[in-house]
């Protein structure tokens, strides 16, 4: 018997993803990806002045404002062939990996764990025994048993008032919960200091962007930011001071909480190391340019094909032509006009709504492909890229969680292991441990050049007559994010954005090619069809920025059954 599956909301946070999936045999057949909401940005940036683009992209999401920020002001000075000034790249790079930081802090405590930490089973926990584990993991601080009690006397509370608040609506119990009462104990206490750091983190967007989650300070040409170490009304060394001080607090978090808890879960979940693969084609785009030209960086970009590290193609520079040329978007199945390939400089964004037909059109998510073949985005990609690479960093820091989730599981785990929905997490941990390494760095050298007399952090763009094209991207949290623009006589006339989440939500292309979360999903275990978690943990494991509905039907009884999953 073949059962039909929906979840609303997958994400904890924000809506328009859903998912369904067809179930036999207690594993999904398969499955489709539809995108609820039209964008539309788009339309509302013809005939606009590219240097306000943006202001508009960043009110694309909510969540994911400060990438489409920087890939947009990219976008054009890519189309001029401006090169902005060095304090400009520092401060950029600073202030999306602060905004990483965050996004990738609280999407595995706050949007994710909970799919493998079972709440209620902390109040079955011996606080001294999980003192003792966690100490044996890290030297943090706030690990001790007073700390862990206090915590389990909240959980108490909370269970006793009957008012669960943020622990409402979990599938607490679910059979495929397995990790051990003093575990779930450090991860529930995790899960609320993770509350304050993610907000140091976002602090320093605040600090360097003016605000959140809408920054202020990015121009075409560089930043607004005026630099002066003296000057009150710039930014000056105290600012810069209270930046450095956040980044040490979150980094100490990121190394000694955020990463022995990913090692931990995936050690003690090792069966969800083989599920939720999916696409194995894989794409990152080179960021944290180290120079003014911006021709060199601190994380690298390529291709990788069938998860061959063999097959690796390099994508090296804001203007690098394998990229510009490669990138496409199909319409087969999505509610836009016509069922055309086109190329994000011809794209066309012109909607048709419909009503879902999986044989049909079913996504307001457009499909896009690299070379024909669809590509999964995210810090897995850019892990793996860096791993085929050799770069000692990212090396180091994948064979480290390798090697002590193998000792914790009592198994031999290799880099094949990655290809999964733990594996996803993993990449995304070690990508934050990178990044807030990072950071310190890029300080380092933006005090640097400040102190050989350099205050530049602005050009002033100029827009010749004529035709200009353009194209901006970033690695953002999620992925790949690229922006491209055509510009008329100094006015927009076409503009696209690719995003990491349509990059790995699309729908199936012209030749019925699924995208990443549909081929993610198929082979997935279900235990119980009234509480999909399987379903949650994969999707989730992309940290999709849409929201997901997955509804349960058995089309022998003709029953519908509509789950929620928070």
């Amino acid at each position: 018997m073949t059962a039909r599956i929906t979840i609303d909301p997958v994400t904890r946070i924000e809506g328009h993803l859903r998912i369904d999936a067809e179930v036999s045999d207690g594993q999904v057949q398969k499955a489709w990806s539809s995108g609820q909401m039209f964008r539309g940005i788009e339309l509302i940036l013809k005939d606009r002045d590219p240097r306000e683009a943006w202001l508009f992209t960043q009110r694309i999401c909510g969540v994911c404002t400060t990438v489409h920020a920087i890939a947009s002001v990219r976008a054009v000075e890519n189309a001029l062939g401006l090169e902005i000034p060095y304090n400009a790249q520092l401060v950029r790079n600073m202030l999306v990996m602060a905004h990483a930081l965050h996004d990738h802090i609280v999407h595995f405590y706050h949007l994710s764990a909970l799919d493998f930490v079972d709440v209620t089973q902390a109040l079955k926990a011996d606080p001294v025994a999980a003192s003792k584990l966690a100490e044996s993991l890290s030297e943090w601080p706030g690990n001790s048993r007073h700390q862990l009690r206090a915590t389990q006397e909240k959980v108490k509370g909370f269970v006793q008032s009957g008012q669960l608040g943020i622990f409402a609506n979990g599938y607490w119990g679910h059979p495929a919960m397995k990790l051990p009462p003093e575990v779930n104990l450090l991860a529930v206490d995790h899960y609320l200091q993770a509350l304050e750091y993610q907000r140091k983190a976002n602090q320093i967007v605040a600090i360097l962007g003016g605000k959140t989650p809408n920054i202020q300070n990015l121009a075409v040409g560089g930043i607004s930011n005026p630099i002066d170490p003296d000057s009150q009304a710039a930014l000056n060394m105290e600012r810069l001071s209270w930046v450095r001080d956040l980044f040490r607090e979150v980094r100490a978090f990121v190394e000694q909480v955020y990463l022995p808890d990913v090692i931990a879960i995936a050690a003690m979940n090792p069966d969800w190391l083989g599920y939720g693969a999916g696409v194995l084609n894989y794409m990152a785009v080179p960021d944290l340019p180290t120079n003014a030209a911006a021709t060199e960086f601190d994380l690298p970009g390529g291709t990788i094909m069938n998860a061959d590290l063999e097959t690796l193609k390099s994508i090296d520079s804001f203007g690098d032509a394998y990229f510009r040329e490669n990138v496409t978007e199909n319409v087969t199945h999505a509610w836009y006009e016509g069922g055309d390939t086109l190329h994000p400089y011809e794209g066309v964004t012109a909607p048709e709504p419909g009503k879902f037909d999986p044989e049909g059109k079913y996504s307001w998510v457009k499909s896009p492909r690299f070379d024909g073949k669809p590509m999964q985005v995210g810090p897995l990609a850019q892990m793996l890229v860096g791993y085929a690479k050799g770069d000692p960093r990212i090396v180091k820091r994948v064979d480290y969680v390798l090697d002590t989730a193998s000792s914790l599981a009592g198994t031999k785990l290799t880099p094949k292991v990655l290809h999964s929905t733990l594996g996803r997490h993993a990449a995304r941990c070690v990508r934050a441990h990178l990044m807030a390494e990072l950071a310190e760095s890029h300080w380092d050298r933006l005090i640097d050049n400040i102190g050989k007399g350099d205050l530049e952090s602005f050009v002033e763009p100029v827009f010749p007559k004529g035709r200009q094209q353009g194209f901006g991207f970033h690695e953002a949290p999620r992925g790949v994010l690229s922006h491209w623009v055509v510009i008329e006589d100094g006015r927009i006339a076409n503009y696209q954005a690719v995003v990491p989440s349509t990059w790995n939500a699309g729908p199936r292309d012209e030749n019925g090619q699924m995208g990443p979360y549909e081929a993610s999903l198929v082979g997935n275990p279900v235990a119980d069809p009234e509480r999909p978690l399987e379903l949650l943990r994969t999707v989730h494991s992309f940290d999709p920025c849409l929201a997901c509905a997955i509804h349960t039907h058995d089309p022998e009884a003709g029953i519908t059954t509509k789950v929620m999953a928070l």
